[in-house]
């Protein structure tokens, strides 16, 4: 299994099928807009205008779990990415990431690559998901790892 078999819906509706980012590396982010992580969208940004022509896709996902810090429909938090930060990465459609109903997608990074101690569960806004080329879960970083702190491991499997 890989995270090619799962799809999610973007931001503006439509279904993705995540082979679509097949050969690609990626890094999926559970985000937030008002949350005091919510400025390592810059740092997202970044990366993914600096590393995207080498093959780097970045994949945001909206959560509302966490402080309800994210409160706004999809439209609403389209604008705030793009006004605030310039996000040109896909966004996609507001998710939960934990508990019953979370996408299937979150379900399976959660196992592939487990948090502190083991745990499964996402603790906060902006946990990332590193994806090799190959569609395997390689890497799980916390909130408080800032884009540009991981970029070296991107840059390793790009």
């Amino acid at each position: 299994m890989s995270i090619y078999e799962f799809s999610a819906t973007n931001i503006k509706g439509q279904e993705i099928n995540l082979a679509d980012y097949q050969g690609k590396v990626i890094l999926i982010v559970n985000t937030a807009s008002k949350c005091g992580f919510t400025p390592q969208f810059e740092g997202l940004e970044n990366l993914h205008g600096e590393l995207e022509p080498e093959g780097l896709v970045i994949l945001g996902f909206p959560c509302n779990q966490f402080g309800s810090q994210d409160p706004g429909a999809d439209g609403q938090i389209e604008e705030f990415c793009q006004l605030n930060y310039g996000v040109s990465f896909p966004m996609f459609s507001k998710i939960d990431v934990n508990g019953g109903d979370a996408h299937p997608l979150f379900s399976y990074l959660k196992k592939e690559a487990r948090g502190v101690l083991g745990s499964k569960a996402i603790k906060w806004n902006f946990t990332k998901f590193l994806i090799n080329r190959e569609g395997d879960v390689v890497a799980r970083y916390a909130p408080n790892d800032k884009p540009e702190d991981i970029k070296a491991d991107i840059q390793k499997l790009l």
